[in-house]
């Protein structure tokens, strides 16, 4: 492991429907993660994920980096990652073969790279732009593997892959909005990527479980069983559907029914007192307004089990409904709601648990970042030490050189340790080195099969 000194800053930043965030971070010697600063704002110009005004878009960005850079002086912020979600999200899978010239000599990594830069010339809809080209198995003269190829022999190599694109418009309209905020958009990275890697660990991966990140705009979902990734899901109900609810259904300001959610909500009905209320100031000239509690519980209820219901409805789909032993990981915002794990475990019969970003981090930091609202921004910044640690990210020791996203494309690795990675370090240089290679295999793993089933959203119709 590098000493202190020679770590980057990496910067996530996460545009969401309801919030902008900005955190910065650095690993430590023990290779834990230490959070140097934090900004947050609300977030304006944001719907569903998908930027709907560029000039408020920009404006929050600005004021998350703001706060983030007030709260440390000493943080210089040029270039950052960048979480991107939304139902405009598609993936198509291909195969690529290439015949070798010298099939006595070992298969390098540069072979790899040509392998998969020739997926760039995949045919893709019309409106829609690579984000990412991900391997998932590779073939050396047919015959399979699960390992990258590099040093094997053979006369051809081919793998499969998963292309992920987007609507070229949204991922132009993301990455405008952080370059007009005088930043420098590093790498694009899914959200519910992201968060996985910040809530799971590799015993979550092998004991299987099902993580549901309720959002703002959207609930991403994805299900990982014996180590492999085999579902997720876009559901388009998150946040902001349970605040409209309220606003709709006791008739008051949407700022009037974020603030009774957060304060006073729960997601279960049951554990409601029926003879509370609340008493919210009336519009000007009309008297105050009382809203029961036990009302409130049941319009939030309705919703969040909704959710959960298109939950269990994709569980059924892979038949893990009663297989995952690990259960279901609650995260994002909407899973500070009270007694959410409660309802999770009477809709789908799986025991639930709330999943703070807590994974990699380093102790005696600030109780406010453990906090399920972060777990995606926690993630973007694994995912740019996973970057620069495994030479991705083209980074020198003193400044992180911006990348395309067509260049973002590593090689197949495994989530399981290798025999040299299970022998137990000894001292704490050892030990930071094996906590950053498996926090690096764990974002890995999720990066190679999360996108191996990713469905086109637009193409699901929910009732």
């Amino acid at each position: 492991m590098s000493s202190r000194q020679e770590q980057p800053i990496i910067v996530g930043l996460d545009i969401g429907t309801t919030k902008v965030v900005a955190i910065a971070g650095r690993k430590n010697e023990y290779g834990k993660l230490e959070i140097l600063s934090v900004g947050r704002t609300e977030s304006q110009g944001v719907r569903h994920g998908v930027v709907m005004n560029i000039d408020q878009c920009i404006r929050s960005i600005q004021v998350a980096i703001e706060k983030c850079l007030s709260n440390n002086t000493d943080l210089d912020i040029k270039e950052v990652y960048v979480g991107i979600a939304g139902q405009h999200i598609k993936s198509l899978q291909t195969r690529g073969d290439r015949m070798r010239q010298g099939n006595d000599s070992e298969i390098t990594r540069q072979e790899i790279d040509a392998l998969i830069n020739d997926q760039k010339n995949t045919f893709i809809p019309a409106g829609d732009e690579i984000i990412d080209i991900v391997p998932q198995e590779f073939f050396v003269d047919d015959m399979q593997t699960t390992l990258s190829p590099i040093g094997m022999n053979g006369v051809k190599i081919g793998a499969n892959f998963h292309i992920v694109t987007g609507d070229r418009n949204a991922i132009r309209n993301i990455k405008r909005c952080v370059e007009r905020s005088e930043l420098k958009t590093k790498d694009l990275v899914l959200q519910p990527l992201a968060s996985a890697a910040a809530v799971m660990s590799l015993e979550d991966l092998e004991a299987g479980v099902a993580i549901v990140d309720i959002g703002g705009g959207t609930t991403d979902m994805a299900v990982f069983f014996d180590g492999i990734l085999k579902h997720t899901a876009v559901i388009p109900y998150a946040g902001v559907n349970i605040t409209n609810d309220i606003h709709y259904g006791l008739g008051v300001l949407r700022a009037q029914a974020e603030q009774l959610k957060v304060q006073f909500g729960t997601a279960h009905a049951d554990h409601a007192n029926s003879n509370s209320y609340i008493t919210i100031p009336g519009l000007k000239g009309l008297p105050p307004k009382e809203i029961s509690v036990k009302n409130l519980a049941h319009i939030i209820q309705a919703r969040t089990q909704e959710i959960l219901d298109y939950v269990l409805y994709h569980l059924k789909q892979i038949g893990l409904e009663k297989r995952l032993y690990g259960g279901i990981i609650l995260t994002g915002g909407g899973a500070s709601l009270k007694h959410i794990t409660q309802l999770t475990e009477y809709v789908t019969g799986l025991s639930a648990r709330i999943g703070l970003p807590n994974e990699h981090l380093a102790g005696g930091h600030s109780e406010d970042i453990n906090d399920p609202m972060y777990s995606t921004c926690i993630g973007l910044i694994l995912r740019g030490y996973d970057d620069f640690e495994n030479g991705n990210s083209k980074a020198s020791q003193n400044n992180l050189v911006h990348i395309s996203l067509d260049d973002n494309v590593q090689e197949q690795t495994t989530i399981v340790e290798s025999v040299e990675d299970q022998n137990y370090p000894h001292t704490q240089e050892e030990i930071g080195k094996k906590r950053s290679k498996q926090i690096g295999k764990i974002f890995d793993g999720l990066k190679n099969k999360l996108m191996s089933m990713f469905e086109d959203e637009e193409d699901r119709k929910f009732d």
